[in-house]
């Protein structure tokens, strides 16, 4: 049987939903943050040299990145799900945003969090400049690069209800985290209407539910 080794308020939280979209059995190994430092803890150190999440194991076989767990789990579970046909153009734009998730659209986000913490938690005595520093480079490069960002996957979704097509696909699973990232702190506001249908809409799939629940609470959501 396949192992999540689940870390909360995680991207494990997308392997989880893929699951269950595909009906394949699982068992979940929760694992809770550092409270002090948010870090996984080291147990997942046994799991995986890089000690991170989201990690599989399916019998002898462990898979890391969400990306070729992704990958993996439609290869060899998915029979022909959640994934369009080899060679046509939904195949293209669905590898195109299965990449595009970890290669360019969390890394902004992810600066913004640590500029943010740079602000906010550096020694008092060189507080005001760090902090200063911190906005400087929020203001000229992470926030207009998540909003150039958000405004060209708002421009796609006008084209087609799903990232790779008319069809749901294992892309949008893999789009989730980003997008509820950028809801929860990154500006994805009404000004980008069709990313905030696309949430509601992955946020009402029966799957998605059941893996909130099987997953324990998510704080992403807000």
């Amino acid at each position: 049987m396949i192992v999540v080794h689940h870390l909360e308020n995680s991207r494990s939280q997308r392997v989880l939903w893929l699951l269950e979209e595909l009906g394949v059995p699982y068992r979940i190994e929760h694992y809770k943050r550092n409270p002090t430092t948010m870090l996984a803890p080291p147990e997942l150190l046994a799991v995986h040299p890089l000690g991170k999440s989201p990690v599989i194991t399916d019998e002898d076989l462990v898979v890391a990145e969400s990306g070729a767990i992704i990958e993996y789990l439609v290869e060899r579970h998915g029979q022909g799900r959640l994934r369009p046909p080899e060679g046509s153009p939904e195949r293209l734009r669905y590898t195109y945003w299965l990449h595009f998730a970890e290669g360019s659209a969390m890394p902004p986000l992810v600066m913004k969090l640590v500029t943010s913490a740079i602000e906010t938690r550096s020694p008092w005595i060189v507080r005001p400049v760090a902090a200063g520093i911190a906005r400087k480079i929020r203001s000229m490069m992470v926030t207009p690069n998540i909003e150039r960002q958000l405004a060209f996957m708002e421009s796609e979704l006008r084209e087609r209800p799903w990232f790779a097509g008319a069809e749901f696909s294992a892309a949008d699973i893999q789009m989730s985290f980003p997008l509820e990232a950028a809801a929860a702190r990154g500006g994805l506001d009404t000004r980008f209407p069709r990313l905030q249908d696309f949430l509601a809409r992955i946020h009402a799939r029966p799957a998605y539910e059941r893996a909130i629940e099987a997953g324990g609470p998510y704080r992403l959501l807000g």
